[in-house]
């Protein structure tokens, strides 16, 4: 082979290259984002969601809109976790957190969501994000769906679950999933991108841009498959004390627990 010939296989091979590469950044476009660069939660994007019953799973914490549990600093959000005994409507609970929702600030069918955060953990913490049904169009709770981009129960800190609840109504519904564990260190440790690519009749979960589940089969008593994850669902960023899932906390949780989150980004 003589060098020009070789300098043209060269050429056409970086040519296709660059084409390939712009022609997959074409195909993936931000729609909606939250950098955390202000000084406030920003509620054109946010609803704060308060709560003095424990969020449906025998919880132990109280939902505030407080500062002190939800607030945005040196480029973060924060939702914290304290042992302080808040009360709400004549309600206290011996714990209290932060929990906020996009829920008609940002609605989305289909899509990547990438959310760049840093987890707390110890027992009887379970920082969570996911997403609901925005309209319920199949019934309650879990015919509508529920899509679980990341939970982490504290006791377990070198893993995490991706998770679908589908199926019909409670005590009727079924999930499916599997968790993904660390060869080294835990979640606390440092910031991970956390990523689901959800697509007609398919969801794949991704963490550091690293594909490790895909699902693309599931039910719905009220109606055809992709359904019930063929309508729009919203983000929602939480972080609960105890629970049936996790149990309650112990003299070696250590208060307050921080969920940091850099930035959501849904393409």
């Amino acid at each position: 082979m003589n060098k020009t010939t070789l300098l043209v296989i060269l050429f056409t091979a970086l040519n296709w290259t660059a084409h390939s590469n712009a022609a997959d950044s074409s195909e993936k476009k931000l729609v909606w984002s939250d950098e955390f660069d202000g000084k406030d939660l920003d509620y054109t994007k946010w609803g704060i969601e308060v709560n003095a019953f424990g969020g449906g799973n025998n919880e132990m914490q109280i939902y505030t809109d407080r500062a002190k549990n939800i607030r945005v600093e040196n480029g973060n959000l924060i939702i914290e976790a304290h042992k302080d005994n808040a009360a709400i409507a004549g309600t206290s609970r011996p714990f209290s957190s932060g929990r906020i929702r996009t829920r008609k600030r940002g609605d989305w069918k289909y899509g990547r969501i990438d959310v760049r955060a840093k987890l707390p953990v110890g027992k009887g913490i379970w920082p969570a994000i996911w997403m609901l049904p925005t309209d319920e169009a199949y019934g309650g709770w879990a015919s509508s769906g529920e899509i679980d981009i990341m939970e982490l129960v504290g006791h377990e800190p070198n893993t995490y679950h991706g998770t679908l609840h589908y199926g019909d109504s409670w005590p009727k519904n079924k999930h499916s999933g599997k968790p993904y564990k660390l060869s080294a260190g835990s979640f606390a440790d440092k910031f991970h991108v956390y990523s689901i690519d959800w697509k007609e009749g398919e969801i794949s979960w991704y963490l550091d841009g690293k594909l490790w589940q895909t699902q693309n089969k599931w039910s719905s008593a009220k109606g055809k498959f992709p359904a019930p994850f063929d309508k729009r669902f919203h983000l929602i960023l939480n972080l609960a004390v105890g629970g049936n899932w996790p149990g309650p906390p112990n003299k070696d949780t250590q208060f307050p627990a921080r969920l940091l989150v850099d930035y959501v980004r849904v393409y």
